[in-house]
């Protein structure tokens, strides 16, 4: 559920280390030796961030970096430039490009890491698989686990995503549609009423904590999660 990062760096071993570090750390990786293979892929699925190394074989990171932010589809993709050069001027370059930060190498993986989380929580929050509490219900996205006061609750893995969604994203109202193209994705042969089926399905799964109340049906809308509603 974590986001989708691709890692451009023509070096085998640093590409590897840190595509390990992000699948641990909930991403999914996915990887290319050099600018050109980069720009087929995100052609493919553009994806939630781009780590791009500065000296790539071919087109250069900082060229390649200027390319997706003159393209509507990916110029808001959040960007880490990777680099042995650490000149102030060479700092400012890579920024200047495009680039959300910036690292030189050699870097520690867990910085790079806590960069990318830092950048996602201001851009893109509901990216970021950290453990949600609200109102005595916790949700673990790397253990697929649902507590309320230490007792785990049961539910499919459906119902898990459906919630997962809610809870990053509290007190506000969505449309069936949304919530669809946000839990289901691409799923063509899906109806906007097999959204109310989970939910009921949700419902039934919190009941027993009393947690249920915290999905609200808004008429005519959708539903929302009440982060403030009393049990």
């Amino acid at each position: 559920m974590g986001a989708n990062i691709l890692i451009v760096e023509d070096e085998e071993s640093i590409l590897e280390l840190i595509a390990i570090n992000l699948h641990q750390s909930g991403f999914t990786p996915i990887r290319a030796l050099n600018a050109e293979y980069a720009d087929k892929l995100i052609h493919e699925a553009v994806p939630d961030f781009i780590i791009l190394d500065w000296m790539l074989p071919g087109m250069s990171g900082i060229d390649f970096a200027k390319r997706l932010r003159s393209n509507t589809s990916t110029k808001k993709i959040p960007i880490i430039m990777l680099t042995a050069k650490s000149e102030e001027e060479n700092m400012i370059k890579g920024l200047d490009s495009g680039a959300d930060d910036y690292l030189t190498k050699p870097f520690s993986p867990r910085e790079l890491v806590a960069r990318i989380k830092a950048i996602l929580r201001r851009k893109a929050p509901e990216l970021i698989d950290e453990p949600i509490q609200i109102n005595k219900l916790h949700l673990d996205p790397t253990t697929y686990l649902v507590k309320s006061n230490g007792t785990t609750l049961q539910m499919g893995p459906t119902e898990f995503r459906l919630l997962h969604f809610f809870m990053k994203n509290p007190d506000r109202v969505f449309s069936r549609n949304h919530i669809l193209d946000k839990v289901w994705g691409n799923q063509s042969d899906i109806d906007d009423r097999t959204v109310d089926v989970h939910i009921k399905r949700l419902r039934d799964s919190l009941t027993l904590a009393k947690h249920h109340k915290l999905i609200q049906t808004v008429r005519g809308i959708g539903y929302r999660f009440c982060e403030n509603h009393k049990q």
